[in-house]
């Protein structure tokens, strides 16, 4: 058993306290390998914001967990070389079983996401009860879900959502015991979120449901997955660089904004990285088709994602200056 404190991170309840009142959303990007973590940490610290550093079960499987677990020692101790310790959270996203939960806050996570969302109601809250009370013991913080989003990321994979019913959430928070709720308000995973004809705006968030969840359980951590608003201009330089992504749209960067300064307290942002990545690489390889270097087209993916990040913790979460 290695505990999250052993590795300088934390949990992310004293941060979403301190959101819920600022007005502002942690920032939850997912990584999977130095690069990405490097983006990540180098520009929370440039606009001293805290961070959620994420890992799939699928990230966990190709990183391998005893890397994982040093990557994020690591990232607290390279913060502290670039001048400034920020809060680092490392978040299991969407865990599928106790046993993944389990085995992840025993190997320094500390906070958990089991999803129980595409089982029956009441298996959803016994399963994410059954994780509360052992991540409790190591105070690890849980978060659960309600409702289904759309879309393909990783592992995760629903063709159809199903908005969260407000009714049902001050039930499951208070059977379960869980540090905060991830709700479906209109958000999806993946890059192609909605297919949308050029010129046409992707779908409205269902506000309506999230001020009714915020009425139903005052001041209490929600949660935005599938939140990235996959722009138009990477899309734009992928395309015309080789790749084929054709049509599709993401979350409106000012709905995100407005989510953000009501109860969610934290948003999951993966999508829009791959694409800047990906963006990166895709022009190296055109406009350099010799470079063999890993170096030479990975470092310029690092410096688009951390440029990317950077716009959204200022722009979008509004956590800058909040660490």
């Amino acid at each position: 058993m290695l505990h999250y404190k052993e590795l300088g991170l934390v949990n992310s309840r004293e941060l979403f306290v301190k959101a819920g009142k600022g007005g502002y959303a942690i920032p939850a990007f997912n990584f999977n390998n130095l690069e990405q973590m490097q983006a990540i940490i180098s520009a929370c610290v440039e606009t001293k914001s805290p961070v959620i550093l994420q890992v799939s079960k699928g990230a966990r499987k190709y990183a391998n967990q005893t890397l994982l677990m040093y990557l994020a020692k690591g990232a607290v101790e390279y913060a502290k070389e670039l001048g400034y310790a920020i809060p680092i959270v490392l978040h299991l996203d969407h865990g599928d079983s106790f046993e993944t939960c389990k085995s992840c806050i025993e190997t320094g996570f500390s906070s958990v996401m089991i999803d129980g969302s595409h089982f029956p109601y009441e298996e959803n809250v016994r399963l994410t009860k059954q994780v509360v009370e052992y991540a409790h013991q190591f105070d690890v913080t849980v978060e659960g879900e309600l409702g289904v989003l759309a879309g393909i990321e990783d592992e995760v994979s629903a063709e159809h959502s199903s908005y969260t019913r407000p009714e049902e959430v001050e039930d499951f928070v208070k059977k379960t015991g869980v540090d905060s709720l991830a709700i479906s308000i209109g958000t999806s995973h993946g890059a192609f979120k909605f297919k949308v004809k050029p010129g046409e705006l992707p779908p409205p968030l269902r506000f309506d449901i999230l001020e009714e969840c915020e009425k139903r359980i005052p001041g209490f951590p929600i949660v935005l997955h599938g939140a990235s608003s996959v722009p138009q201009d990477i899309v734009a330089e992928i395309n015309k660089y080789g790749g084929k992504m054709e049509n599709t749209a993401g979350v409106s960067e000012d709905q995100l904004r407005r989510a953000a300064k009501s109860a969610v307290c934290k948003i999951n942002i993966d999508s829009d990285g791959r694409l800047a990545m990906t963006a990166a690489i895709r022009k190296v390889f055109v406009e350099k088709p010799g470079e063999f270097d890993p170096r030479n087209y990975l470092g310029p993916a690092r410096d688009k994602l951390r440029e990317l990040y950077k716009h959204k913790v200022v722009n979008v979460l509004g956590s800058a200056g909040k660490a």
